[in-house]
């Protein structure tokens, strides 16, 4: 069996990406935004936005408005660091801020986690479709779900 993700360098790497891409764009990474960033990468499962808001009065000690936490997300989602997933109503890290790409996602339905894929094939296939139909994608983001590698592999 392997040994479990030790997941501290991708928050690390999130926060690194993070300082810089708002830096170079002139956006505001607050405390409390990039607190919540943190969360979102705190593993690879989709969190929502009161598991986010039950952690930070949790750890942090204060109470936090839903409001706010829901501000720090949209500026997130804006900014290209985290993507919401719609049908979890929740949301998970970006692999690569700054790129402009479509969320495409790999979601397991038995351990919850999900990973991003930005296949361009797929991306222009949804847009070609949606334009042959008149329509102009704006958000093309494609949720797939299923069972991931280590899923699997578990005995049943």
């Amino acid at each position: 069996m392997p040994s479990p993700h030790d997941h501290t360098h991708c928050i690390a790497d999130a926060l690194t990406r993070a300082d810089a891409l708002c830096a170079e764009r002139g956006a505001r990474l607050t405390a409390l935004r990039r607190r919540v960033l943190e969360l979102v990468w705190s593993s690879h499962r989709p969190r929502g936005a009161y598991a986010i808001l039950e952690d930070l009065s949790q750890q942090d000690g204060k109470a936090a408005a839903p409001l706010t936490v829901y501000r720090a997300l949209e500026f997130l989602v804006e900014q290209g660091l985290v993507h919401r997933i719609e049908s979890l109503n929740a949301y998970v890290g970006c692999a690569a801020p700054g790129a402009v790409h479509s969320g495409q996602f790999l979601v397991c339905d038995a351990c919850g986690d999900a990973a991003e894929i930005d296949d361009p094939g797929v991306g222009s296939a949804i847009v070609a479709a949606a334009a042959e139909r008149g329509f102009r994608v704006q958000r093309p983001t494609v949720e797939v779900r299923g069972l991931c590698k280590s899923c699997q592999e578990k005995p049943r």
